[in-house]
């Protein structure tokens, strides 16, 4: 079933990374009035660059497994197959 999931889960990406992207350019002017620093951003403080990267990251991480999860969820549901695991490795 991993096959069959894939063409999905790699839709499904992308449809992630975009909802995040809007989720944290939302979330960064609650935060501050400027666009978000980039890495090459000559005139930034540390601060900003740091918190900017963190808030991103939790937010796209955050936005990738609930879209993942959901998506699962509606293979499972169209398919009657679980497109992953059934339950974690007890090695791990």
């Amino acid at each position: 079933m991993g096959v069959i999931y894939k063409p999905f889960g790699i839709v499904l990406g992308i449809l992630a990374a975009l909802l995040g992207k809007r989720v944290f350019n939302f979330a960064w002017t609650k935060i501050d009035d400027e666009d978000p620093p980039k890495a090459t951003t000559q005139e930034t403080t540390w601060g900003k660059l740091l918190a900017a990267a963190a808030v991103q990251g939790v937010i796209f991480r955050v936005t990738r497994f609930v879209v993942d999860r959901y998506g699962a969820i509606g293979f499972h549901y169209l398919t009657g197959a679980w497109p992953g695991e059934k339950r974690p490795d007890p090695d791990d």
